[in-house]
Formats: structure tokens, sequence, C-alpha cells
């Protein structure tokens, strides 16, 4: 099974949408509020380049945004 994160904060509309999503298809996932979590904001920044969230970590890919079929595709669902 893939390591899936999630990085977003509470204010993020399409966080929510992401982590619902990832839910309704049964994936473990780690939620990261990045608003509260200044070393895993930085983390996610010099992983990715970008203060844009939602970013979800699927392994060693990195998806900027709700991209669900990104999501699928990573995850073979």
């Amino acid at each position: 099974m893939a390591t899936v994160k999630v990085y977003g904060t509470q204010a993020c509309p399409w966080c929510h949408r992401v982590k619902a999503y990832l839910k309704s298809k049964n994936v473990d996932f780690q939620d990261i509020d990045v608003s509260t979590d200044y070393e895993a904001a930085m983390t996610m920044v010099q992983a990715s380049g970008q203060q844009g969230v939602p970013q979800i970590w699927i392994d060693d890919s990195i998806i900027i945004g709700f991209n669900q079929e990104k999501i699928d595709e990573l995850l073979g669902l």
C-alpha cells in the first residue's frame, strides 16, 4: 500500500475535498496541517518548491491541488 500524506490547512476547502475523497476510497493518509506545523510547512515547500495547498504526497510523487485523475492513477483506483 502506498504511503499517502495530505498537506493542507483547516481553512482550505480543496484540502477538505481531497481528504473526503480519500476517505470515500478507504485510503489511509497522514493529515498534516501546515498552518500549525511550521517544520512540516518548510519540509513541504523544500520538497515541492510550492507553498500552495493541498499537496498530496503519494510515495515519491507530489500532486499540487486536488487532481483526482492523478490520485487515482498513483493509487491504482
